[in-house]
């Protein structure tokens, strides 16, 4: 039965809460060192990095976005954009398994009715882990007692493979969309290991397939119902945040291969060090934007933090393939060794993009433009 009643108690010790910003940052930066060590490794033999998704449940850092209002911390946006880069700087796969599970609880947060926030992020505090998804055309969500029968699938996802909790988007009768909120260890729920990508290998993505399945009332939110809430603009910024961590540590791994010969390339290393440094900075104005819609979720601050997020996502998604290329560019031959797998930036960066809807972005940022604003 899907209800947030039912837990599932998890093996791993209790999480240690994080009582400031400072020591978020703190934490990020120990672990991010922790998993740059074995993240060539993970992505060459597919290693999923389970290991890792539980360190950073212990620490707290993946309850550092719970409200106030629930015994979290009061976390800045700017500052969570860059944790998420801190992370992915160190391995981009565990960035993204963030980004979703960061995605998913500002939804939760918007959306949710107070009961079900109370009970769910109560388990994020613990150490329990969230996937966004969304079912295909093809799921079946009918009337059933206090809740609804839910069959079908969904489409692909990160974090999925690492999640205590998938926060779902369905369709129920006759057309209301809404969020669903499934425990994954539930009887009824399978994932399937399915992603087979030349990028991001170890990001967790799978699919959850619902054979039939009892979703009780109490488990379910509306779904936002603009196309510029709170939780599509994190969406954006925090994927822009992994798109900064690739860079850099494509940055690093180009600054290592050039060595002494960094002096030979100077202008095309400052124009490089200027776009990961102006990406840092657009994410940090979008998170300040994002933090007002928050606070207060009118239209227009809604999209204004949309329209900021966007371009921080599409610069920073730039900028980073940029960033991969600059490295096989300007550190020549001996940076394309199979061994040093520093295609893997390339790559990272490659299919992380491809989950941005680029074109509807650009197109949603002219119609923004268009009325005067700026």
């Amino acid at each position: 039965m899907g209800t947030v009643s039912q837990f599932h108690e998890s093996l791993r010790p209790p999480a240690h809460r994080i009582e400031s910003e400072e020591e978020a940052i703190s934490t990020a930066r120990d672990l991010a060192a922790a998993f740059r060590q074995q993240a060539s490794e993970r992505d060459i033999n597919r290693i999923l990095p389970f290991a890792e998704l539980d360190a950073l449940s212990v620490s707290g850092l993946t309850a550092i976005t719970v409200p106030p209002d629930h015994e979290g911390l009061d976390m800045s946006n700017a500052l969570l954009a860059e944790i998420v880069a801190i992370i992915a700087e160190g391995d981009a796969s565990i960035g993204e398994a963030l980004e979703s599970h960061f995605s998913a609880l500002e939804t939760l947060r918007a959306q949710a009715a107070e009961d079900l926030k109370a009970s769910l992020f109560a388990r994020v505090l613990l150490g329990d882990r969230f996937s966004g998804a969304a079912f295909t055309d093809g799921a079946e969500l009918t009337a059933e007692g206090p809740g609804y029968r839910l069959s079908g699938r969904t489409r692909q996802a990160p974090g999925i493979l690492f999640a205590d909790w998938i926060a779902a988007a369905a369709t129920a009768p006759p057309s209301r969309p809404v969020t669903l909120y499934l425990a994954r260890g539930e009887e009824g729920v399978q994932v399937v290991d399915d992603w087979d990508g030349f990028g991001q290998r170890t990001n967790g993505s799978a699919t959850a397939i619902i054979g039939t399945f009892h979703v009780n009332a109490d488990a379910i939110a509306p779904a936002p119902s603009s196309g510029h809430s709170t939780g599509i603009s994190l969406g954006l910024l925090l994927k822009a945040g992994v798109s900064l961590g690739i860079a850099r540590a494509a940055w690093s791994d180009l600054m290592t291969a050039i060595g002494d010969r960094s002096t030979t390339v100077l202008p095309q290393i400052g124009e490089r060090a200027i776009r990961i440094e102006a990406m840092a900075a657009a994410l940090e104005r979008a998170g300040r934007k994002l933090d007002i819609a928050q606070v207060n979720p009118v239209d227009a601050a809604m999209a204004d933090a949309h329209f900021s997020a966007s371009a921080a996502a599409v610069l920073a998604a730039e900028t980073a393939l940029d960033t991969a290329n600059a490295l096989f560019e300007l550190a020549g031959e001996t940076s394309a060794g199979i061994g040093l797998n520093l295609d893997r930036h390339w790559r990272n960066t490659r299919i992380h993009a491809l989950s941005l809807p680029r074109d509807k972005l650009l197109h949603t940022a002219g119609e923004y433009m268009s009325t005067g604003r700026i």
